[in-house]
């Protein structure tokens, strides 16, 4: 990831970030389109030790060069790195060590609760607990719409009243699914998808179907090689489908042994955007069907095999 002292791509949101006087940001908007950088960014300038001055009647900048700003940029590969960021996320495994169902953040991530299971090392109310090292703490809760609601109402006293005028930023994908209480006690920032142009300032060259595909989400375009490889698993089996079922089946295999179940339904969908709107809606049924029985555990080289069948049915070719 690009260090997030560096130009971002949101600089318009940042700089409403760095000038916003209060303790609690809600940063909206799609999957990957950047609002974890953001919120970086925003953690970068809060705790810097020698910020740039103010220019232009801009606020000024994080130098990137501090102790502070290196930390930030290491925080994403090494979470802890930085000691007044606390990321709080979803789990997304079982105590079983299986994918999770449904996402939650549950309350012992921010409280001590006797259920938690211990999985978080250190809830909010203890990171609060001690003054900040640099400038400023940050509690940074990365899907505000998975936050239960013993969770939510466990936060809202500490969002009112922060401890040591610490700074809460939620990011989520829909305003929508989060708890009414969290929503009205912050300041809304909708990060919305950037311009191809933006996204390539960097001097980083994508071909125009991963452009495409990003549709102004930057985030994709930082897992380009997987991105590109579901693309190429996703026209190979389509155009299997066309073919005899053996072959069909064979690539359907193939896809099973690299699916990813964030780019693959992404390259498919992307794939099929030129087919009749008949062809699309019963290949996008098919592939709902297929991502619940992989969500529920069943076999995954059968539901690939029924896959193929609903695909090519969907096609004209059953």
């Amino acid at each position: 990831m690009t260090a997030p002292t560096a130009p971002g791509f949101h600089p318009e949101l940042l700089e409403q970030a760095r000038r916003y006087p209060g303790h609690a940001l809600l940063l909206s908007g799609p999957a990957r389109v950047g609002k974890r950088r953001l919120a970086l960014e925003i953690v970068a300038f809060q705790n810097c030790l020698r910020p740039l001055p103010a220019q232009g009647g801009l606020a000024g900048e994080a130098c990137g060069q501090c102790a502070s700003c290196r930390a930030v940029a290491l925080s994403e590969a090494q979470p802890g790195a930085h000691p007044d960021l606390l990321v709080v996320s979803a789990r997304t495994t079982t105590s079983t060590g299986k994918a999770a169902r449904r996402k939650i953040i549950p309350v012992g991530a921010i409280v001590e609760a006797r259920d938690d299971g211990r999985d978080y090392e250190q809830h909010v109310y203890q990171f609060l607990e001690l003054r900040p090292t640099y400038r400023r703490r940050v509690v940074l809760v990365d899907g505000a719409e998975h936050l239960n609601e013993q969770a939510a109402n466990a936060l809202l006293k500490l969002v009112e009243e922060p401890p040591h005028n610490a700074l809460f930023l939620f990011l989520t994908e829909d305003v929508g699914l989060v708890m009414p209480t969290i929503v009205s006690r912050t300041a809304r920032l909708n990060v919305q998808p950037v311009s191809d142009r933006r996204m390539q300032a960097g001097g980083a060259s994508f071909g125009p179907d991963l452009l495409e595909l990003a549709a102004g989400r930057p985030g994709v375009l930082e897992e380009s090689q997987k991105v590109a490889g579901a693309l190429a698993d996703a026209r190979t089996l389509t155009e299997a489908l066309r073919g005899g079922l053996m072959g069909a089946l064979e690539a359907a295999e193939a896809t099973e042994k690299r699916f990813d179940t964030e780019w693959h339904p992404q390259a498919l969908r992307y794939v099929w955007r030129a087919e009749t709107p008949a062809v699309r809606a019963g290949a996008d049924v098919a592939l709902e069907r297929l991502l619940s029985a992989l969500e529920v555990y069943a076999s995954p080289s059968l539901s690939f095999q029924v896959f193929v069948l609903d695909l090519r049915a969907a096609f004209g070719q059953g």
